[in-house]
């Protein structure tokens, strides 16, 4: 196995758990304990991971936890898949307007900073976020809502007015065919579609529950949407109907291999000799 797919395994365990374990990712990708121990050390310089004793956890902002919201647990694994998927999808120097929302949170937390990336944030967890790594970060200001610490009201919107986007990464109340993307405030309903109309692409992140859920604030059709990244247990009939307004709709899926029981690593399995004894 390259190093970079690796790590990318790496990376999808700490989306699904939080948590990891250097022995026992050591015994699951059959190599030793000092490669995982440099490729967590690569990833914590890159932002992604904090590393621990015996192990590493996801990467925890400067000033806040991102799941102070109760929502944030609501989901979470399939919200981490999610945001780690859509971060893969952005490459290259790019300026992205993030939303507010705990998925969103997630998406920043696995988005990597290349020189070049502006990001214009809507809520404090993700200015936080990011702008405690090598990313131009612009924070909107305007009235905090208390539960997410969003961005949001006149003051909000005016500024984002200012600006404009390559990518729209937001979240949704709900995402359907018939109504398109659906938010339960109107507030930030409004901040999104000021968003969507200063950007180029919208990439819409949903989990499962929000697919087939028609919210009252309408945010934009459905032909505003690029591409919809989701989780797997959105309803089939859904998706196919999003597809064929002409949406790309992607399922976030792990693709990282339980360990067996009894299976050990391989002295050699990282192609690096090993001294005799």
């Amino acid at each position: 196995m390259f190093a970079v797919d690796r790590r990318r395994r790496i990376l999808e365990r700490v989306a699904e758990e939080q948590t990891i374990r250097i022995g026992e990712l050591a015994r699951e990708l059959s190599v030793s304990e000092m490669t995982i121990r440099r490729d967590i050390a690569r990833l914590e310089g890159d932002g992604f991971l904090r590393a621990t004793y015996g192990g590493a956890t996801a990467h925890i902002t400067k000033s806040m936890e991102l799941a102070f919201n109760p929502r944030a647990l609501q989901h979470a694994a399939e919200k981490r898949l999610i945001g780690m998927r859509a971060a893969a999808e952005l490459t290259g120097p790019l300026t992205v307007f993030v939303g507010p929302g705990t998925t969103t949170e997630q998406f920043s937390l696995f988005l990597t900073p290349v020189p070049g990336l502006n990001v214009i944030a809507g809520s404090l967890p993700v200015a936080s976020l990011l702008g405690s790594r090598p990313v131009d970060v612009i924070a909107l200001g305007g009235k905090v809502r208390e539960e997410e610490l969003s961005c949001v009201g006149p003051l909000a919107t005016a500024a984002l007015e200012r600006y404009r986007a390559d990518v729209a990464v937001v979240g949704a109340a709900g995402v359907s065919a018939r109504f398109g993307i659906t938010e339960i405030d109107d507030d930030l309903a409004e901040l999104n579609r000021t968003a969507i109309r200063h950007s180029l692409r919208l990439l819409v992140l949903a989990d499962e529950s929000k697919i087939g859920v028609d919210a009252t604030a309408i945010v934009a059709p459905v032909s505003a949407i690029t591409t919809l990244i989701t989780s797997q247990g959105a309803p089939a009939a859904e998706i196919a109907g999003l597809r064929k307004a002409g949406v790309t709709v992607i399922v976030a899926a792990s693709t990282t291999p339980r360990p067996r029981p009894g299976r050990r690593a391989s002295p050699a399995a990282d192609g690096q000799p090993r001294k005799p004894r």
